[in-house]
């Protein structure tokens, strides 16, 4: 059966929300961002500091389309914790002095730096230290 664009919308919004009430975060803290590239869509799920006004990639997924993507990222979501390390983060905001410790889940410290660093120019953000937190 066929769907109809109004249905993919609507199974896409019910996703959505899925993924935003599962994290406990607000709307307004949550932006799911898309792209498409040689004709796959990406996802990337960005949360919002309000504490540091502040954006970080959360995580991307590629899927074959909106709902696709989406269903990829609710998989994600459901079992991030188990899969990726946590990491602590602390870092400046160029022409500020007020130290930021932001929380992040990467397969390694790379991958961390990378979702502190989504969107923006390396050189607005100094980096103090990144710590592997330990397995509880």
């Amino acid at each position: 059966m066929l769907e109809t664009a109004g249905d993919i919308h609507v199974e896409a919004a019910k996703i959505q929300q899925q993924i935003k009430g599962y994290l406990g975060l607000r709307t307004s803290d949550l932006i799911f961002e898309y792209s498409v590239m040689d004709g796959k869509t990406k996802l990337d799920l960005i949360t919002l500091n309000s504490r540091h006004n502040q954006s970080f990639l959360f995580h991307s997924e590629t899927g074959s389309d909106k709902v696709d993507a989406l269903k990829k990222m609710w998989a994600y979501v459901q079992n991030f914790k188990e899969k990726d390390n946590s990491y602590t983060i602390q870092w400046v905001a160029a022409g500020q002095h007020e130290l930021h410790t932001s929380y992040f889940r990467a397969s390694n410290i790379f991958n961390a730096l990378e979702k502190l660093y989504y969107g923006r120019d390396r050189n607005t953000i100094t980096v103090f230290s990144v710590v592997l937190n330990p397995v509880s």
